[in-house]
């Protein structure tokens, strides 16, 4: 059951490049991704492009990541749930796009949240539909080997602690966030998702 919601969900994917495509073509028309349009989402998917831009020049993957991407040997897809107007989406796909053109065994593809209900589903964090969310799958027979995300472990304590504070994730927190993505270059999310990569190496 869940082999053939990965296939049908790759079916309706997006390359990197086709993700970006489609956001900024939205944008054109005073749109965004997703069910729900608002001119905040519009915002937010403005800045997110401008953003993704930015991180797509500056991410440089650590020599201890480049060394095991290459030792991956198995085939394997990052098949990842966004959305144009996520924040976190924009500061982490770009890192993923990196690791994945590092090896070409690793292919990266992207569907939407608000277009794949049944698949988000199935892999909500604390009983909500957060995103990113990163599902490794076995490109052989598309078996979904594990699944990272919404955001690395440091970036999802300092939510947990503003929540803890404030009972809300405000704006100052979502700077706050920001400010520890900009810091962190990257790093975190690199090596949370390599280690998921060398646990499904070494389980086969």
């Amino acid at each position: 059951m869940q082999n053939t919601l990965i296939t049908n969900s790759l079916e309706k994917s997006y390359s990197y490049t086709e993700y970006r495509n489609h956001i900024s073509k939205l944008l054109l028309d005073g749109l965004s991704t997703g069910e729900t349009q608002s001119e905040s989402l519009t915002h937010y998917s403005t800045l997110n492009e401008v953003r993704m831009k930015r991180l797509d020049k500056t991410i440089k993957l650590t020599p201890d990541v480049v060394e095991k991407l290459k030792a991956i040997k198995d085939n394997y897809v990052f098949l990842v749930i966004s959305e144009g107007w996520c924040g976190d989406a924009a500061q982490l796909l770009p890192v993923m796009e990196k690791m994945a053109s590092e090896n070409d065994l690793i292919d990266l593809r992207i569907v939407l949240r608000d277009e794949n209900s049944e698949l988000m589903d199935g892999f909500l964090t604390n009983g909500g539909r957060a995103i990113p969310k990163l599902i490794l799958v076995d490109a052989k027979d598309n078996t979904v080997l594990g699944n990272w995300g919404p955001r690395p472990e440091g970036g999802t304590k300092l939510i947990k602690d503003a929540k803890e504070k404030f009972g809300v994730i405000n704006e100052e927190t979502k700077t706050e966030l920001q400010k520890w993505y900009l810091h962190d270059k990257g790093i975190s999310a690199m090596q949370e998702i390599t280690a998921l990569l060398e646990k499904a190496q070494a389980s086969k």
